[in-house]
C-alpha cells in the first residue's frame, strides 16, 4: 500500500459570500500534477432572491476546469456558444485549451428560490502539446453519469476513466482519471491504482482511513509512490473526491487564468485575449 507523505489543510478563502476552501496550491502544497487547483465551495444555505455565483466572464487558457455540483447548480456560458444548467449532482468538463471565456453563475431559479449549496472545482493541467487544442465544454447531469458499486457501502460516481471495469462519462485528451465516491460508515474497500500514477485524494466530507492514516473533512492527502494499492475505511459517512493519473512532467507556468509551460505564452495568452482571440462575449 501507498504511503501517506503528508496531509495539507484546506485553507479558508472566501469569494464575496461565498464559503470557500482552496485545497491546492496552499502555503504546504503547490500542485500534484496534473492536478493544479482545487476550490470546495460550501457548505452553504443560500437565502431566496440571492444574487448567486459570483463568477462573471473572465477568460482561460491551457488547462481544463471539472466541476461537481454536489448540491445546488451552476448556469454555464462560454464564447464557443455552449450554454447549460446542471444540476445536483452532475459535472461540467472544460477545455479551455487554446483559449476562450466563460462565465458560472447560478440559475435564475436558483436565484429566486435560494437553498443548499456546496461546488468543488478542480482544475487539471493539459500536456503541452494539447495546451492550443480548440476548446470543449461537456456538461452532464447525475443521470448521465455513469455509478459502479467498489465494495458494499462504496459507491463511485464515474466521471473518466475506469473504475471496477466501468468507463466514466468523459473521454478526456489526456490520461486522467476522476470519480467522486461515496462511502458508508464502516465500509471499506482497496482500489489498484499503478505505483507510477499520482493520486488526488480529498475528503469533502466526514473521515476516512486510508493506507492507515487518518483524514478528516477538507484535508488532501499526498502520497509517496512505494505502492499500487489504496485500503479505504470509511470512519463516518464520507464523500470524497478522487483522481489518479501519469504526471506530466513539465514546467509549470501560471498568471491568472492561464497555465502554460514558459513566461512567454503566458504573454501571449493575455495578448492575444486582449485582441479578441478568445471570441467575443455576449451577454
Amino acid at each position: 500500500m501507498r504511503t501517506v507523505i503528508q496531509k495539507h489543510r484546506a485553507v479558508s478563502a472566501p469569494i464575496a459570500d461565498l464559503v470557500t476552501y482552496r485545497a491546492i496550491p496552499t502555503q504546504s502544497v503547490e500542485y500534484i500534477d496534473p492536478f493544479l487547483f482545487l476550490n470546495h465551495h460550501g457548505p452553504q444555505v443560500y437565502r431566496a432572491n440571492n444574487r448567486g455565483l459570483p463568477f462573471g466572464p473572465h477568460p482561460h487558457r491551457g488547462f481544463e476546469t471539472v466541476t461537481f455540483i454536489l448540491e445546488g447548480d451552476i448556469l454555464h456560458k462560454d464564447t464557443g456558444g455552449h450554454e447549460s444548467v446542471i444540476e445536483a449532482g452532475g459535472i461540467q468538463w472544460m477545455t479551455a485549451g487554446s483559449g476562450l471565456i466563460h462565465a458560472e453563475i447560478s440559475s435564475n431559479e436558483f436565484k429566486k428560490t435560494g437553498g443548499p449549496l456546496e461546488i468543488l472545482q478542480l482544475w487539471v493541467n493539459l500536456p503541452a502539446k494539447f495546451k492550443m487544442t480548440e476548446p470543449r465544454y461537456i456538461g452532464l447531469q447525475q443521470n448521465e453519469i455513469p455509478t459502479v458499486t467498489l465494495a458494499e457501502g462504496v459507491t463511485a460516481h464515474a466521471v473518466s476513466g475506469s473504475w471496477a471495469g466501468t468507463t466514466g462519462a468523459v473521454q478526456p485528451l489526456a490520461d486522467v482519471a476522476l470519480a467522486w465516491l461515496d462511502v458508508a460508515e464502516g465500509a471499506t474497500a482497496t482500489l489498484p491504482i499503478a505505483a507510477s500514477r499520482n493520486i488526488f485524494f480529498y475528503v469533502v466530507r466526514g473521515s476516512v482511513r486510508v493506507n492507515g492514516t487518518e483524514v478528516f473533512a477538507r484535508e488532501l492527502a499526498e502520497f509517496s509512490h512505494d505502492g499500487d494499492e489504496l485500503a479505504v475505511e470509511a470512519l463516518t459517512n464520507s464523500v470524497l473526491l478522487l483522481g489518479h493519473a501519469v504526471p506530466l512532467g513539465e514546467p509549470v507556468v501560471s498568471a491568472g487564468p492561464f497555465v502554460m509551460n514558459t513566461e512567454a505564452e503566458i504573454e501571449q495568452a493575455y495578448a492575444d485575449y486582449q485582441r479578441g482571440k478568445f471570441g467575443t462575449w455576449k451577454g
